[in-house]
């Protein structure tokens, strides 16, 4: 299975340690939503879209069944991730450009 495309959403909200969702699209045939980008204790780490049992423990609704599948998946994550940091960093770039000219 080969990944087609990683949408990130960046989270607004500094605070939070929920950083980014992410869509990942597998064979263009199949895509996973609601992957998330979690800042821990030691770092960033993706969690897998999960729901809340009764016993309030979570359960993964989707997840990859092998640690290949799993670096792989987190590397295309990640670096989506970097990209949409990049770019709005970049954004926030040029507004502030925009504002000094004016």
């Amino acid at each position: 299975m080969t990944i087609t495309d990683v949408r990130v959403r960046l989270v607004a909200k500094d605070d939070s340690k929920l950083k980014a969702t992410a869509s990942v699209t597998f064979d263009n045939a199949f895509v996973v939503h609601d992957i998330k980008v979690i800042e821990g204790t030691e770092g960033l780490f993706v969690a897998m879209p999960s729901r809340r049992l009764p016993s309030g423990d979570y359960r993964d609704i989707a997840h990859p069944i092998n640690s290949e599948t799993r670096a792989n998946l987190e590397e295309h994550v990640y670096k989506a991730y970097e990209a949409a940091l990049e770019d709005a960093k970049n954004e926030a770039d040029e507004e502030i450009l925009v504002m000094e000219e004016n």
